[in-house]
């Protein structure tokens, strides 16, 4: 496979005026290029003999990570796939009264699945991030800074996820429910927040070079 050829037609469809792939996509995208990164990390350390009392969880982690960056790619399919749900629903008839009643309905549901898209990527940003964060601690330190990197993909694939939470759950009728599931969003994104903060802020200090 042409890997550039294949990235570079991503970018181009993502550049272009379709509403699709958009920043839900670009945010599950971006936790699938976390988990990449810290199997990459643990494919590094394993095998060395400096890491040797570590090879085995390296190896499991790795394993775990593979798991989610196939949810991540899930996900990121799942948007564009709720996001065009949506499109479809506001493209019903609304002529009679009947016809205006079904679509506010299959509008409503459609919303509430683009949200619920968004709101698992955050959730799996918060399964993933201790993988990263020991990956950080034990792993190849030569490789501490990829590791870094993907702290820092996590971290913005929550952040990413959670504005379009925040976007589709506005959109919703039902305030009180949209209320609630925004709140429970917010908890676990501030979850992935504080932690990728308080990581990066390690891995920082073990590469600072003048104190």
């Amino acid at each position: 496979m042409n890997t550039s050829a294949t990235i570079k037609n991503y970018l181009d469809e993502l550049s272009s005026n379709s509403p699709t792939p958009g920043g839900g996509n670009v945010s599950a995208f971006c936790g699938a290029l976390a988990c990449s990164l810290g199997m990459m990390v643990c494919n590094l350390t394993i095998g060395k003999k400096k890491y040797a009392e570590v090879e085995n969880e390296m190896k499991e982690i790795s394993i775990r990570l593979e798991s989610n960056k196939n949810d991540f790619l899930t996900l990121a399919d799942e948007d564009n796939k709720a996001f065009e749900q949506v499109m479809e629903a506001f493209r019903l008839p609304k002529e009679t009264e009947e016809e205006k009643k079904l679509r506010n309905t299959r509008i409503e549901a459609a919303t509430i699945q683009a949200a619920a898209v968004p709101s698992k990527v955050i959730e799996t940003c918060r399964l993933v991030i201790p993988f990263i964060k020991t990956i950080a601690y034990k792993g190849n330190q030569n490789s501490v800074s990829d590791a870094g990197v993907a702290v820092a993909l996590l971290k913005t694939a929550s952040e990413g996820a959670y504005l379009n939470v925040m976007i589709n759950c506005s959109s919703l009728s039902n305030k009180t429910y949209a209320a609630e599931f925004l709140k429970k969003s917010e908890i676990t994104f501030n979850e992935v927040k504080m932690e990728a903060e308080g990581v990066l802020v390690q891995i920082k200090k073990t590469l600072q070079v003048f104190k």
